[in-house]
């Protein structure tokens, strides 16, 4: 019950966290639960596969929110959406066959070197500058491949990846942003499912599991981070969000350099 209550915890934290600063909950989730899943005493082999696979599941549910919230505001470019979701699919599903195959070091060093791309983007807030427009169905299915195929590697929505690309593209930031938050939900969706297929056949996963997703985990985090997610977009209105981007950088480090020292 312990362990169920701090899934809950860590649900809302990256729920009020996604609200806030528009980054997603991923990038908390796969790392915290590496950390409770050790501390569960869970086989070492497959703690990576299980935190990417549960995050991406997780995802489904906070993605259907937030697309919904963008969409009611027209801030989803829909033609960019359904030109890069081909790729987006076969990307995100053929990258957690791939991840299945990985042992949980090469997975962890991955993830630890995402995130701290992720932060030195933040830190020095980088924006892409607007110089083409967006390319044509083979373009966007293999933009997409790339975004899904990393996306399922790290346990993330894509926000990432896909919000640079679209702005670089010529699409306005706001409708980046709605686009990227419907993007993240075919993302979720193959990443869960792939997951899922490759891990059934695994042995010695713990209880309650479905393939590599831990489903106690995925429960109590889609609950407390759908809760909270709103609030935290009410409180962008009221906090130095571009401060505390900084902040959650510096966060983001210490969490990868705690994972790299783990793997020594």
């Amino acid at each position: 019950m312990t362990y169920w209550l701090l899934y809950a915890a860590l649900g809302g934290f990256a729920g009020v966290l996604a609200g806030l600063l528009g980054v997603g909950g991923g990038l908390i989730i796969v790392p915290v639960l590496t950390f409770l899943f050790t501390a569960q005493h869970m086989p070492d082999h497959y703690i990576i596969h299980l935190a990417l696979g549960t995050s991406l599941a997780s995802i489904i549910f906070t993605s259907v929110s937030s697309l919904r919230a963008h969409h009611g505001r027209g801030a989803v470019n829909w033609q960019a959406f359904r030109l890069i979701s081909p790729g987006i699919l076969i990307g995100t599903f053929l990258g957690s066959w791939v991840a299945a195959q990985l042992p949980a070091r090469f997975l962890k060093g991955f993830f630890v070197l995402f995130l701290y791309y992720v932060a030195l983007q933040m830190l020095l807030n980088v924006k892409p500058t607007p110089s083409r427009q967006l390319p044509g169905a083979g373009g966007m299915f293999g933009v997409g491949s790339i975004i899904g195929g990393i996306s399922s590697l790290v346990g993330i929505g894509g926000g990432t990846m896909s919000v640079p690309f679209l702005v670089w593209c010529n699409v306005s930031l706001r409708n980046a942003i709605g686009t990227s938050a419907a993007i993240g939900f075919p993302i979720a969706v193959a990443g869960a499912v792939g997951y899922a297929a490759n891990g059934m056949a695994v042995k010695g996963l713990p209880p309650y599991s479905l393939g590599f997703i831990s489903l106690p985990a995925l429960v109590c985090i889609a609950v407390a981070s759908t809760l909270t997610a709103p609030l935290g977009a009410r409180l962008a209105h009221g906090i130095p969000v571009a401060q505390l981007k900084k902040f959650f950088a510096v966060f983001l480090i210490v969490m990868g350099t705690k994972m790299l020292i783990g793997l020594w």
